[in-house]
């Protein structure tokens, strides 16, 4: 019984760990996984870079997205911060 009472503030320490940080970064994760794939065309986005730009095709792993009338570059999914609603 001594060794149980020995870890239980470790126990104790794992859970309030796994509630306060785990937990709600894979909700974040879960959350920003299923944003990126429900980007289409003609969606307004914010890169984790701080530029604002359109959508212009979605690929595997890359969209392209439209920074100006001329401009059309390649981003990596993972550098899309959010959707940006018009």
């Amino acid at each position: 019984m001594e060794q149980v009472a020995q870890f239980l503030p470790l126990i104790i320490l794992f859970v309030i760990f796994y509630f306060l940080i785990i937990r709600p970064q894979q909700k974040q994760q879960k959350s920003h996984a299923e944003m990126l794939e429900s980007l289409t065309k003609g969606d307004k986005i914010l890169t984790s870079g701080g530029i604002y730009a359109e959508v212009v095709k979605v690929e595997e792993d890359f969209i392209k997205i439209k920074l100006n009338d001329t401009n059309i570059v390649k981003l990596d999914k993972a550098f899309v911060s959010k959707n940006v609603e018009a």
